[in-house]
């Protein structure tokens, strides 16, 4: 079993590395390799796609990788294999995204990517640190996860899907903040696992034997 976390240039991948590769042989997950080869996506049996910083600079950067989208397409949407988006790679499922310039998503899941208006002017944006998780609905990655469970956010923008059936999780912020999406053999989380503690590693290994 191979899971690839797509390296694009998007940020630090050490943390996610790390967490992955615990979780994997911990729950006798196969091999975790961080690539930026869109043969090895090709390969992998379950594709991560992580992300920080801006929507627009993150999808600039995965499309200046030539071929590296196509493979993602190929395995998630052709081939039907487990998908993770995490934080801006969570945010890029949306039909478009609304940061700086309005800018295509993969359009995975309908939906867009707004800014974060708490009704409470006294909250600061980015909304950043722990929060808890309200579950909206059951999916496989959140076995053993429950309503108030911490996650940890780093964001100042947010995933407004179109279906409520793709909203898996939310959080509160003086308004609700998607927190999770999920369709099909795809999900997403705003929040990052890898620095989610017991919370996040236990996403991170219900995703690895997930098995949609």
């Amino acid at each position: 079993m191979l899971t690839a976390i797509v390296d694009y240039e998007s940020g630090n991948l050490h943390s996610a590395q790390k967490a992955f590769e615990r979780v994997a042989r911990e729950v006798d997950a196969g091999e975790v390799l961080v690539t930026s080869d869109p043969e090895a996506v090709r390969r992998a049996d379950r594709v991560v796609l992580p992300g920080d910083g801006a929507f627009p600079a993150c999808r600039q950067e995965l499309f200046d990788h030539s071929g590296l989208y196509e493979a993602i397409e190929e395995v998630v949407m052709s081939a039907g294999r487990p998908f993770m988006g995490i934080c801006i790679g969570m945010q890029m499922m949306a039909t478009r995204g609304l940061e700086y310039s309005e800018t295509p998503g993969f359009d995975w899941i309908g939906g867009e990517v707004d800014r974060i208006t708490p009704s409470d002017a006294s909250l600061k944006v980015p909304h950043m640190g722990w929060n808890d998780l309200v579950i909206d609905q059951p999916h496989a990655v959140l076995d053993g996860v429950a309503t108030g469970d911490h996650a940890y956010f780093v964001h100042s923008y947010h995933f407004r899907v179109d279906a409520a059936e793709h909203l898996v999780a939310h959080c509160d912020y003086a308004g609700s903040i998607t927190a999770i999406v999920g369709r099909g053999n795809m999900v997403g989380t705003q929040f990052h696992p890898e620095k989610s503690q017991a919370t996040g590693l236990r996403i991170i290994g219900n995703f690895l034997r997930w098995a949609p």
